[in-house]
C-alpha cells in the first residue's frame, strides 16, 4: 500500500529539530531580501547622484545662457546640437563598423561552406564515375599545357583596387631596388596590354584613371621626399614611353625588335592618356626640383663663398674683415657651416637616387641644369650684396669652387647637359675679381670677358671690390666710368640680382626600352600573386 504524504514528511524530518530549522530558513530569506533591498537602494542612490549632476549641469547651462545675448544663445545652442549629433554619429559609425565586420565574417563562413559543398559534390561525382569505370585502377592527374608567356597580365575587375594599393599606394622604392628599374610601370602596362587584348575599354580606362589618381595622392602625401618624387617621375615617364613604344604608330616603332612590334596595342588609341601622363610627369619634375632646391639652398652661400677649400688662402681676407664671423654663425653652440665637398656629396646623392631608379639620363641632365642655375643665382646675388667676399682671394676661391663643380659634371657624364653653362656668370665674376683694374686696356679686357654679366652687375662688383692690404689700390671712379662708357650700347635688363626662381622648360624625349616584356619577372615579395601571366 502507498504511504500517505503526511507520513513521508514526518519520516524525513524525524531526526531534526523542527523549530531550529524553521528559524534558520527565515533568517536566510531575510538576509536575501535585505541584500536585494540594499542593492536596490544603492542603485537608487546612484541614479539620484546622476540626476543631481545632470540638474547641476543644466543649472550651470541655464545660468550661462541667461547672461548671453540672443545671437550668442542661438550660436551656443547650435554648437551644443552639433556636439550631440557628432557623438551620435560616432556611435552609429561604430555600430556600422561592427555590423560590417560581422557581415564579412559571415560571408567568409559562407564561402567556406560553399567550397565544402562543392568539394563534397565533386567527391560524390568522382565516386560515381569511379564505380562506372571499374577498369581504371590507377589515379591520373590532368595537367594543363603551359603556353608561352606573351608579356600580358590578367586580373579580375574586383582586384583593381588591390593592384593599385599594392603597386602604387603602399609601395616603397626600397622594396623594388634590386629589381628591374621602373618595374611598377612595366607591370601596369602589361595589365593594360591584356585589357586591350580582350577589347575591354572600360577596364583600360578605369586602370589608367586609377593609376594617375593614385600617383597624385602618393606624391601629395610625400611632397617633401626627393626619393619618392624621383621614383614616380621615373615610373610615370617610363609608362608614358611604353604607351608610345607599343602604340602601333610607325614613328615610335623604328627601334623595336620584331617581337616588341608583335606586342603593340591592337584595339585602343591611348594618345589622350599619353598627354595626361606627360602633364603628370611635368608636375612631378617641378616638385622634384622644388624639393632638391630646398635641400641645397642653405648650403650654397657657405660652400661657394665662405668655405676655405684652398689651404693656401686660409685666413687671407680683405682689410677690415679679418675677424668677421661667418654669415652662418647664428647658433650659440657654434656656426652651422657647409663645405664645398658637402654640397658635392649632396649632388652625388641626388644623382645616385635618380640613376638607380631608372630615370632617363636626359631628364637627369635637365634636373642638374636647373640645380646649377640655382647655385649660380644664389652665389652671384650674395656676391653682389656682400663687400667682404669681393676681393682677389675670394675670386680665387670662387673660381676654384666652380672648377670643382665642372669636374664633378665631367666625372658623372653630365657636362653635355648645359649645366656647366649656367655657372658662367659666377665664373666671370670670379675672373673679374682677379684681373687688373687700372688702365683703359684692362677696361677693354673686362668688357670682352664679362659677357654673361650685366653692366649693373659689373659696376656693382667693381664698387664693392676691397683690397687685401694697404699696398693694393682700390678701383678708381674713372676706371668704372670707362667700363660704363664701353658697355653703354648693351641692352641689359634693369634688375641687378638674378632670378633664383627661373625655371628652364622641361622636355621628355622619347626613350624606348630594349627590355622584352615576356622576360619580365615579378618578385613574390610584391604580393601580386592574383595576377595571371598570359
Amino acid at each position: 500500500m502507498k504511504p500517505e504524504p503526511e507520513l513521508v514528511l514526518t519520516g524525513c524530518f524525524s531526526g531534526c529539530n523542527w523549530p531550529l530549522f524553521s528559524t534558520r530558513l527565515l533568517e536566510a530569506q531575510l538576509q536575501t531580501q535585505t541584500r536585494q533591498h540594499r542593492d536596490e537602494l544603492e542603485a537608487l542612490h546612484t541614479q539620484i547622484e546622476l540626476l543631481k549632476d545632470d540638474i547641476e549641469k543644466k543649472q550651470e547651462l541655464l545660468n550661462y545662457t541667461s547672461s548671453l545675448s540672443p545671437e550668442a544663445k542661438v550660436e551656443y545652442s547650435v554648437q551644443q546640437e552639433i556636439t550631440r549629433l557628432t557623438n551620435d554619429n560616432l556611435d552609429l559609425k561604430e555600430l556600422v563598423e561592427k555590423l560590417e565586420k560581422n557581415e564579412r565574417k559571415l560571408k567568409k563562413q559562407l564561402r567556406i561552406y560553399m567550397k565544402k559543398v562543392q568539394e563534397l559534390a565533386a567527391a560524390q561525382a568522382a565516386a560515381q564515375s569511379g564505380s562506372s569505370k571499374g577498369e581504371l585502377t590507377r589515379q591520373v592527374t590532368l595537367q594543363r599545357k603551359e603556353k608561352d608567356f606573351e608579356g600580358m597580365l590578367e586580373y579580375m575587375k574586383e582586384d583593381e583596387a588591390l593592384l593599385i594599393k599594392t603597386l602604387i599606394t603602399d609601395i616603397r622604392p626600397s622594396s623594388v631596388a634590386a629589381t628591374v628599374p621602373c618595374l611598377p610601370a612595366y607591370i601596369l602596362f602589361m595589365c593594360i596590354r591584356h585589357a586591350d587584348y580582350v577589347n575591354d575599354d572600360q577596364k583600360v580606362e578605369s586602370l589608367l584613371t586609377s593609376t594617375i589618381n593614385a600617383i597624385k595622392k602618393v606624391l601629395k602625401r610625400n611632397n617633401d621626399d626627393f626619393e619618392m618624387m624621383s621614383f614616380w617621375l621615373a615610373n610615370s615617364s617610363r609608362l608614358l614611353h611604353c604607351l608610345k613604344q607599343y602604340s602601333g604608330e610607325e614613328a615610335f616603332m623604328t627601334q623595336n625588335t620584331p617581337k616588341q612590334n608583335e606586342h603593340c596595342l591592337k584595339n585602343f588609341d591611348l594618345a589622350e592618356y599619353r598627354q595626361v601622363l606627360s602633364d603628370l610627369s611635368i608636375q612631378i619634375y617641378q616638385q622634384l626640383i622644388k624639393v632638391a632646391e630646398g635641400i641645397i639652398q642653405p648650403m650654397i652661400v657657405s660652400a661657394m663663398l665662405e668655405s676655405e677649400s684652398i689651404p693656401s688662402l686660409a685666413g687671407v681676407k680683405p682689410m677690415g674683415y679679418r675677424n668677421r664671423s661667418s654669415s652662418m654663425d647664428t647658433d650659440a653652440d657654434g656656426p652651422t657651416t657647409y663645405t664645398l665637398q658637402g654640397l658635392i656629396r649632396q649632388l652625388s646623392q641626388f644623382n645616385s637616387i635618380m640613376r638607380d631608379q631608372g630615370l632617363d639620363p636626359e631628364i637627369v641632365g635637365q634636373v642638374f641644369r636647373q640645380l646649377f642655375h640655382c647655385i649660380n643665382a644664389v652665389t652671384l646675388n650674395n656676391l653682389l650684396l656682400r663687400k667682404d667676399v669681393c676681393s682677389w682671394s675670394a675670386g680665387m676661391q670662387l673660381r676654384y669652387n666652380t672648377s670643382q663643380l665642372e669636374e664633378w659634371l665631367r666625372a658623372n657624364n653630365l657636362f653635355q647637359s648645359k649645366a656647366s653653362a649656367t655657372l658662367e656668370p659666377i665664373i666671370q665674376a670670379a675672373q673679374l675679381l682677379q684681373v687688373k683694374k687700372k688702365t683703359s686696356q684692362d677696361a677693354e679686357a673686362i668688357c670682352s670677358l664679362c659677357t654673361a654679366l650685366t653692366v649693373q652687375q659689373i659696376v656693382k662688383i667693381l664698387n664693392l671690390y676691397t683690397p687685401l692690404n694697404e699696398f693694393e689700390e682700390r678701383v678708381t671712379v674713372s676706371f668704372i666710368r670707362n667700363i660704363q662708357s664701353n658697355l653703354q650700347e648693351r641692352n641689359d635688363p634693369p634688375q641687378l640680382l638674378m632670378d633664383t626662381k627661373h625655371t628652364f622648360p622641361v622636355l621628355f624625349p622619347y626613350a624606348p626600352s630594349a627590355l622584352n616584356l615576356e622576360t619580365m619577372h615579378i618578385p613574390a615579395s610584391l604580393g601580386l600573386d592574383f595576377l595571371i601571366r598570359v
